[in-house]
């Protein structure tokens, strides 16, 4: 079994959901990115979900755009995005660890041997935000000659055919956004076409689905998973921690480990 497939096993038998933070690596340095995600494993993290810093990001709202503005100023790119992938895997064995970035980054390295650096980093799966899956093919067949596992987003106005093609071929987990837009940490405006959403993606099969965008609070965690979802994904309100206490290192981790450990709490 595949680090998700055990988690969301595990998650089951003792009635958890799953907390799954992201963060841009080397944000806002590679060392203290390497920090940033050791805190946020320590403090509860089921599984990761991880960016590659990109100049031109599609899903990414300003927080997260400018984490990856940081990234790249700081001379942080592909190579070391992998060097410190290795790095967590090293201290974390078993922690899922996704990829959440854009085909570009792919193409560049062409599919076979990125994917076959994702394996040797140890990563479990991959979501390629821009690659809608009449598309995605060849991603999916690279993906799975080297063991990664290749995960679909289900947009909050999928139809029944977009529904029933993300569960078949999307491994892992299902990503499930709740609103159209770009990633912030505003509240969502939860729409009563999630909850169909959701009958439908299980009804289909689809991998344990879980909820993203405009996540920042323990109670819209909690709501995700009475809603049916199996966990939720937080993102530009982790950055933001970042982001404010970027003079401050030793606060911004005190900071992130508080707010991963209160969000964990919510899924119980």
């Amino acid at each position: 079994m595949s680090r998700f497939d055990t988690l969301f096993q595990h998650l089951q038998r003792t009635k958890q959901g799953a907390f799954v933070p992201f963060v841009t690596l080397c944000d806002p340095s590679l060392e203290r990115s390497f920090e940033i995600i050791c805190t946020l494993v320590d403090n509860g993290a089921d599984a990761l979900e991880l960016g590659f810093p990109f100049s031109d990001p599609l899903l990414d709202g300003p927080v997260i755009q400018a984490a990856n503005n940081r990234a790249l100023s700081a001379g942080f790119s592909t190579d070391a995005c992998f060097a410190l992938l290795e790095r967590i895997r090293a201290r974390y064995a078993e922690i899922p660890i996704s990829l959440l970035l854009c085909a570009n980054l792919v193409y560049a390295q062409g599919l076979d041997r990125f994917y076959q650096r994702c394996h040797t980093a140890g990563v479990d799966a991959v979501l390629i935000a821009d690659v809608p899956l009449m598309a995605a093919e060849p991603f999916v067949q690279s993906a799975v000659k080297f063991g990664i596992q290749p995960v679909f987003i289900c947009p909050p106005n999928a139809d029944e055919q977009t529904i029933a093609d993300v569960a078949k071929h999307a491994q892992g987990y299902t990503y499930l956004v709740s609103r159209a837009g770009v990633t912030s940490a505003e509240n969502q405006q939860h729409a009563s076409t999630l909850d169909n959403l959701i009958v439908k993606l299980k009804e289909h099969n689809a991998p344990p689905i879980l909820q993203g965008f405009g996540i920042a609070k323990p109670e819209q965690v909690k709501e995700a998973l009475n809603s049916g979802c199996r966990g939720a994904i937080s993102g530009s309100a982790i950055v933001k921690i970042i982001e404010r206490n970027l003079d401050n290192h030793a606060q911004c981790l005190q900071e992130l480990g508080e707010f991963v450990s209160n969000m964990k709490n919510a899924t119980y």
